[in-house]
């Protein structure tokens, strides 16, 4: 009658979970669905629920520890629990669906149950973290892909392999190399399979791990595999890039106040020093006339409003005016990997959210294809579930672009930091009434009062040329005042 309780699987590029709290300790009674503790992953903070009633007879990790996907971490003893307390294990068509609503177009989570585990409902989602490095492009699930990591899954619990040591074939491998080759189990089998030692790549995800999105993307792009990919990685390998360097640790005064790091803030940290010494930084600014926009916004608030059951606010406008600019200059909605640019096919759009204590980036997927009506429900629906905790591993995954709005808190701009592997962020500032010079068309200046905001671009200089930032930062301007936008 005992139920072991395992660390779930987030989204298939999640390899491991950081137990942050337990919220039952030993010897307490748990029922099923009840929250039994919190964990913390590359994507997501979620409450993982007891997959039966019971008491806790047994926690294997404690808070903080660091466990890798379809882990026992816990023993629920149902033993004194009723039939209807600890039901028998539903099928997976049976298995409870989440509350959340998916966004408008957004691709679903993968299920919990792609990998072989003990029944138990998708765990309710927490604060995300925040503008992760890690951006993959939503893929169909295959079966295959599926059937590799359970096949994985299972040879690892049952005999844990050592880690090969990866490059030049010494006998202990570098911290570097550890944490590239440690990737979840289907890039190591899409690694195995078209002959690609990991441990060569750049990997994008947390600490340098290659993620799916690498793995293909490098197979993509012709480049060599094997003892040919081996030799031509080798110059790279004489100059690796600089690891991050430790904050050196400072005294305390007298009165002061300590308070150790949260997850959330550590990922921030290591993502932004990650993009700064990853990306060339130069950021343009632009002062944009929204007046137009503000004249068709305050026509049509009240209607939209009933018709759509959701606000119209500024930010819809200025999606689909990104959206027109990326298809125009497609080198902004690009990547990088090693000396070759990837061109995304899709526009996803980040939407940077502020929380307690860190920030999430929701994607809006697919974003070019949806109406004005369609950006306003999507961005307000993915807004309101990442304050409500709720959001779902793919949904702050798979980003190309991302627009920050520092205006609703009055800044007037900033220079955004890239959110990796992404080449340019776009910052909104605040948009208000201030008195502008304008021309007439007789040639006569006068001033007036106008709706003006600034449009801070950062972008990557290793790709992106001052003239392209310049242009595609002019085309959103025209867009915006022009106001030609369809409701």
């Amino acid at each position: 009658m005992s139920t072991e309780v395992v660390m779930p699987q987030m989204g298939e590029s999640i390899a491991e979970g950081t137990i942050t709290k337990w919220l039952k300790k030993v010897g307490e009674r748990v029922e099923r669905d009840e929250p039994l503790f919190e964990i913390s992953t590359d994507k997501v903070d979620a409450e993982i629920p007891s997959p039966a009633a019971g008491t806790l007879t047994e926690v294997r990790f404690k808070e903080g520890d660091t466990v890798d996907v379809n882990t026992v971490v816990a023993v629920v003893d149902g033993s004194n629990a009723s039939a209807s307390e600890a039901p028998p294990p539903a099928s997976v068509a049976e298995q409870p669906q989440s509350e959340a609503a998916p966004a408008p177009l957004a691709a679903s989570a993968p299920p919990a149950a792609a990998v072989p585990q003990p029944p138990q409902p998708p765990p309710q989602m927490k604060a995300a973290a925040p503008i992760r490095a890690e951006a993959v492009t939503p893929e169909p699930q295959e079966s295959p892909a599926q059937a590799a990591i359970a096949a994985e899954t299972s040879a690892a619990t049952a005999k844990p392999a050592p880690t090969q040591p990866a490059g030049n074939g010494s006998s202990t491998a570098t911290a570097e190399e550890l944490r590239k080759t440690k990737s979840s189990p289907l890039v190591r089998k899409i690694a195995q399979e078209h002959g690609v030692d990991i441990a060569k790549l750049d990997g994008t995800g947390l600490s340098g791990r290659v993620t799916k999105n690498d793995i293909l993307s490098f197979i993509e792009s012709g480049a060599p595999t094997g003892a040919a990919q081996a030799k031509s990685a080798a110059p790279a390998r004489t100059a690796p890039a600089p690891e991050l360097v430790p904050t050196p640790a400072i005294k305390p005064a007298e009165g002061d106040r300590v308070e150790p790091m949260t997850l959330m803030r550590k990922k921030i940290a290591e993502h932004m020093v990650q993009s700064r010494r990853t990306s060339a930084h130069v950021t343009t600014v632009y002062e944009i006339d929204m007046t137009a926009v503000a004249k068709l916004r305050d026509q049509h608030k009240d209607p939209f409003l009933e018709r759509s059951g959701t606000k119209l606010t500024f930010m819809p406008f200025i999606f689909q005016a990104v959206n027109q600019a990326l298809r125009k200059f497609p080198v902004f909605n690009a990547q990088v990997s090693a000396d070759q640019i990837i061109y995304k096919r899709d526009i996803n759009l980040g939407m940077a959210v502020a929380l307690d204590g860190g920030l999430i980036v929701p994607v809006i997927k697919r974003a070019d294809d949806l109406s004005i009506s369609g950006l306003a429900r999507a961005a307000n629906d993915l807004a309101e579930r990442a304050r409500t905790k709720q959001l779902k591993p793919d949904e702050v995954a798979g980003g190309t672009f991302t627009i920050t709005n520092p205006g609703v808190f009055g800044g007037l701009f900033g220079t955004p930091i890239i959110n990796q592997p992404q080449l340019a962020i776009l910052g909104v500032g605040k948009i208000e009434k201030r008195a502008k010079v304008i021309n007439s068309p007789d040639g006569d200046d006068y001033i007036a009062i106008r709706w003006m905001a600034h449009f801070a671009l950062s972008f990557d200089h290793r790709v992106i040329d001052g003239a392209d930032a310049e242009r595609f930062l002019a085309y959103v301007k025209e867009v915006l005042e022009s106001a030609d936008f369809a409701l």
